[in-house]
């Protein structure tokens, strides 16, 4: 099929580290290759670096992104010393731009490909080029506040798709090039009246994410969706699992419905275990956790995702490594035809299971301590992403 005669939405699967502008992007889809069909509402030169920007932040095994994206009211009570000294409103402040500095700047772009940052980091501080520098892709905490859904009020609606577009054009104008939403999930077991999660519960959060995602391929930025399902009350690790695939499935399902390109998107799931309020949390193994998560993978997620990035959750970092690294390690101890040898890249999206020990050295004012942590943890994730805990 020449040039002249292919469909409009056709166009040529780009080697993604050679294609930098739309003149040598014309060039490569005039070379006989390897095509894919769009939606017509995708140019070809936008498909492309959605294609390129997603794929940049997963494709060297073990790197993965930093999340950094507390609004400033939670990072004024994660940084609050044990004086809990009353401070203004301009000290606090200052104190968040100091920590945000110190934070990125430890960074190493070995281990971390991206950063996700708050409106108040990447707008009012102007972090962005402290990542990009570093050759570390800075990215945007894009989902609002939570309301409870009507007549299913441990349920929530995720706020901030109304004035969305506009947001996300000022991100990218800013530095950013991927966008993230997260939804909370409920997950209880099926042995009460109404279990969690409702039907309305799951297509609300898969309507939402699907939404969001068609509107940040709209601003150029690549959206992660992040389905965090929660893990503190009585769902066994079976429930856990079912609860996953369920609202993996359906957000992919909505996403297609709103001509999203999942080759330009990546997803952020937390992963499946028992509750906190089960009896078999604290004999549940490492090995379990990932055999529960490779299966939702290989059930749920297209094969055209580039990546997968998990979750850390308020698990302590040591634990969710250890998942992390047990799942790696499945997937490379699975043979062809497994199912889990053709996943996508496995890798992390970590907050406090990188910075927890980091922000506490740095409160008690040794920046220098706060610094080699950041190095530690960050390192001790890319190696989980290869399959090794440290």
């Amino acid at each position: 099929m020449s040039s002249e005669t292919a469909p409009h939405n056709v166009f040529l699967a780009p080697v993604l580290d050679l294609c930098s502008n739309r003149k040598e992007l014309h060039r490569m889809q005039r070379t006989p290759s390897s095509k894919m069909f769009i939606h017509s509402h995708h140019s070809h030169f936008e498909a492309h670096e959605l294609m390129k920007t997603a794929n940049e932040l997963v494709e060297i095994k073990g790197r993965g992104i930093y999340a950094s994206d507390e609004a400033p009211e939670m990072m004024d009570e994660l940084l609050r010393n044990a004086q809990k000294v009353s401070l203004t409103e301009e000290e606090k402040r200052k104190k968040r731009k100091i920590w945000k500095e110190t934070a990125f700047s430890s960074l190493n772009s070995e281990y971390i490909s991206g950063a996700i940052l708050h409106w108040e980091s990447l707008i009012d501080f102007q972090l962005a080029p402290l990542l990009s520098d570093k050759g570390i892709i800075p990215g945007i905490r894009a989902n609002g506040e939570l309301v409870p859904i009507p007549r299913s009020t441990e349920e929530f609606i995720v706020q901030g798709l109304d004035n969305l577009l506009p947001q996300l054009q000022a991100a990218r104008s800013a530095g950013a090039r991927f966008s993230k939403w997260r939804v909370p999930v409920g997950c209880t077991s099926t042995n009460i009246p109404v279990p969690l999660p409702t039907l309305l519960g799951l297509e609300t959060s898969a309507e939402t994410l699907a939404q969001f995602a068609a509107i940040s391929q709209q601003a150029g930025l690549v959206p992660i969706v992040e389905p965090d399902v929660d893990f503190s009350r009585d769902a066994d690790l079976a429930r856990s699992t079912e609860v996953h695939e369920r609202v993996i499935d359906l957000i992919y399902i909505r996403m297609k419905a709103h001509g999203v390109l999942i080759e330009g998107t990546l997803i952020k799931p937390s992963f499946p275990q028992p509750g906190l309020q089960h009896p078999s949390r604290a004999e549940v193994a490492p090995e379990e956790i990932a055999m529960a998560t490779a299966t939702i993978i290989s059930r749920s997620v297209p094969t055209s995702v580039q990546g997968v990035l998990f979750l850390s959750g308020g698990l302590p970092s040591q634990t969710a490594t250890n998942f992390l690294a047990s799942l790696n390690a499945l997937v490379l101890a699975s043979p062809s035809p497994s199912a889990f040898s053709r996943l996508p890249r496995l890798t992390f999206s970590f907050g406090r299971g990188i910075q927890n020990e980091a922000m506490e050295l740095w409160k008690a004012g040794d920046e220098n301590a706060a610094k080699e942590s950041f190095e530690k943890w960050s390192r001790s994730c890319w190696h989980a992403s290869k399959g090794v805990v440290l």
